[in-house]
């Protein structure tokens, strides 16, 4: 018998027997915490909007979650429909993403996500709505207007409502020219607004100068900002700024430069 048992692994058998009494252990601190959390009482609900502005007031979150969850704070922590909550946030079109966490010292809080505007469009009909960073039509807010591009003109693509998706291939375009300027903080600086004429071309409207950029499409960005930058580095120092009433960038290889109101072209320069 004594002979058997020097065979055993005590070493092995005392890290099983530490294992199973962890294990135990960790399953009654849970079922503890489950009972607690079940009569623990909310007493606090804190909202987390990040960000200097916002899309979304403090008031518009108590709101919608006291017409349809009723009270929060008081209740107990097991009554509170957490997921139904966040659910019913990400509808209010100007949310991302809502986070509800609750803590065993009785305090839920609300993290919210906004969405990001990169655009502005103003339509035909006068309809105002923005292009958020997804490509997702969303409506103005009360409380917040982004410092985004403004886009208008000959855009005959409306708003729905809430969230709408994009529907066409001008809207998309917009959409990639204000994201391709955003990128740039010197084209950033510089282009104050997109214009969409009534041949369906986009166009640029600058901050600094009194002259006609025509992009054209949005296909090829980099290589129709490179020869704007062309434009502004080499052909404006040398004729000044009242010499060419604008710049004409969609054509291939070309730098073809407007010198009459009329928009005649009257000079064109190869790339």
């Amino acid at each position: 018998m004594f002979k058997s048992l020097k065979h055993i692994r005590w070493k092995r058998v005392l890290m099983l027997f530490i294992w199973i009494v962890s294990l135990g252990g960790l399953f009654a601190l849970m079922s503890f915490i489950s009972v607690k959390s079940n009569d623990l009482a909310c007493h606090d609900l804190v909202v987390i909007i990040p960000g200097e502005q916002s899309f979304v007031a403090r008031e518009d979150i108590d709101q919608l979650i006291l017409e349809k969850h009723g009270e929060i704070v008081g209740r107990t922590l097991a009554s509170l429909p957490i997921h139904e909550i966040e659910a019913d946030l990400r509808s209010i079109p100007f949310i991302e993403n809502a986070l509800v966490n609750m803590d065993m010292d009785g305090k839920v809080e609300v993290r919210i996500k906004q969405r990001e505007a990169v655009l502005r469009v103003i339509n035909r009909k006068g309809e105002d709505f923005y292009l958020d960073k997804n490509r997702v039509k969303m409506p103005l807010s009360n409380h917040y207007a982004p410092n985004v591009l403004v886009a208008n003109g000959f855009i005959n693509e409306a708003y729905g409502d809430g969230l709408d998706s994009l529907q066409t291939d001008l809207l998309e375009g917009l959409y990639a020219v204000a994201e391709f300027v955003k990128r740039d903080s010197i084209w950033d600086a510089q282009v104050e607004q997109l214009y969409v004429n009534n041949r369906g071309e986009i166009e640029m409207v600058p901050r600094v100068g009194d002259h006609q950029i025509i992009l054209g499409d949005a296909d090829s960005l980099d290589v129709k900002f490179e020869k704007l930058r062309l434009f502004y580095k080499h052909i404006i120092p040398k004729v000044g700024w009242k010499t060419y009433k604008g710049v004409n960038l969609s054509f291939s290889n070309q730098i073809v430069c407007i010198k009459e109101e009329d928009n005649n072209i009257n000079n064109s320069i190869n790339q």
